[in-house]
C-alpha cells in the first residue's frame, strides 16, 4: 500500500517550495494530495533575492490545481505533512479547518516538514513551543515569541518535525525530511 503525504498551501504560495518536494516525494514512490482552503486552481509567486532590495521580491509564479479542501481532509489517511511557505501562511495559520489538519498530525507524532514562513502556521496550533526549528530568517523572533529555539541552518531535525530557511535550502530539508519518512513511513514501493 503507497503511503500518503498532504501539503497543505494556498493562493501566494512560494512555487519551488510547493512544486519541489511534491516533485520529489511522487519520485520517491509517495501518493501526494495538495489540500487548500478550497478546491481549486491555486496561483502561486516567485520570491526571489535581487541586488538593492533589503528584503526579496514576489513575482507571479505558476498555478496549480488544488487536489482537495481542508474541511475535505482526512488526517488520519496521510502519513506526514508538509507545509510550504511564501505569503500564503500568514493567512492560512487563521483557518480554524487547517489548524485542526495540524493539530492531528501533531497529537499522532507525525512526520512534518515546514520551510521558510510555513513556521507560522505550526506556530498557530502551539506546535512549536520548546523545540529546535529555522525558518526564514525574518521570522527568528517569532520562532522564539512561539517557544522555539532558532537555529539558522539549511535543515534542523527535532524529532519527526524538519524546517528549513527557504528554497535554496530544498536538497538539505528534503534529504532530512525523506530519512525521517523512511523510518515512520516507507513509501510502500
Amino acid at each position: 500500500m503507497t503511503a500518503k503525504i498532504l501539503i497543505v498551501t494556498g493562493d501566494a504560495a512560494e512555487s519551488l517550495e510547493v512544486l519541489y518536494p511534491y516533485q520529489r516525494l511522487l519520485e520517491e514512490g509517495y501518493e501526494v494530495d495538495i489540500a487548500a482552503p478550497e478546491k481549486k486552481k491555486l496561483r502561486f509567486v516567485v520570491h526571489d533575492f535581487e541586488e538593492g532590495f533589503d528584503t526579496y521580491t514576489e513575482k507571479p509564479g505558476y498555478t496549480w490545481p488544488a487536489d482537495l479542501s481542508f474541511a475535505d481532509v482526512d488526517p488520519g489517511a496521510y502519513a506526514a505533512l508538509v507545509i510550504p511557505g511564501g505569503r500564503a501562511p500568514e493567512y492560512l495559520r487563521n483557518d480554524a479547518e487547517l489548524r485542526k489538519i495540524l493539530k492531528a498530525f501533531f497529537d499522532a507524532d507525525k512526520p512534518v516538514a515546514q520551510i521558510c514562513h510555513g513556521p507560522l502556521i505550526t506556530a498557530a496550533v502551539g506546535g512549536l513551543s520548546g523545540r529546535q526549528v529555522t525558518a526564514y530568517p525574518a521570522l527568528e523572533l517569532d520562532m522564539q515569541t512561539a517557544g522555539a529555539s532558532f537555529q539558522d541552518s539549511e535543515a534542523v531535525v527535532d524529532g519527526v518535525l524538519v524546517s528549513a530557511r527557504a528554497w535554496p535550502d530544498h536538497p538539505a530539508w528534503m534529504r532530512e525530511f525523506l530519512k525521517v519518512l523512511r523510518k515512520y513511513s516507507p513509501s510502500g514501493v
